[in-house]
């Protein structure tokens, strides 16, 4: 019987994308199921939805200040 394969992509400073579905058995012997067609594990076990990813570490660019008010009454 074939081994079946899944791929992986490493996100520098992020998580790890599997092809999905996927099942991850966590510590305290739980599973935690995605049916996503590609899934975001977290590595930092800091996310809020671990261990799946959730955009926590991403940048973010500051929103440009509105306009100086040119016309003060």
């Amino acid at each position: 019987m074939a081994a079946e394969v899944t791929a992986t992509v490493s996100v520098p400073w992020g998580p790890v994308l599997v092809e999905g579905p996927l099942a991850v058995d966590l510590d305290d012997g739980t599973v935690s199921r995605s049916d996503r067609f590609v899934v975001a594990v977290g590595t930092c076990r800091r996310s809020r939805t671990y261990p799946w990813g959730d955009t926590s570490h991403r940048r973010r660019e500051r929103a440009a200040s509105p306009p100086e008010n040119r016309n003060p009454e």
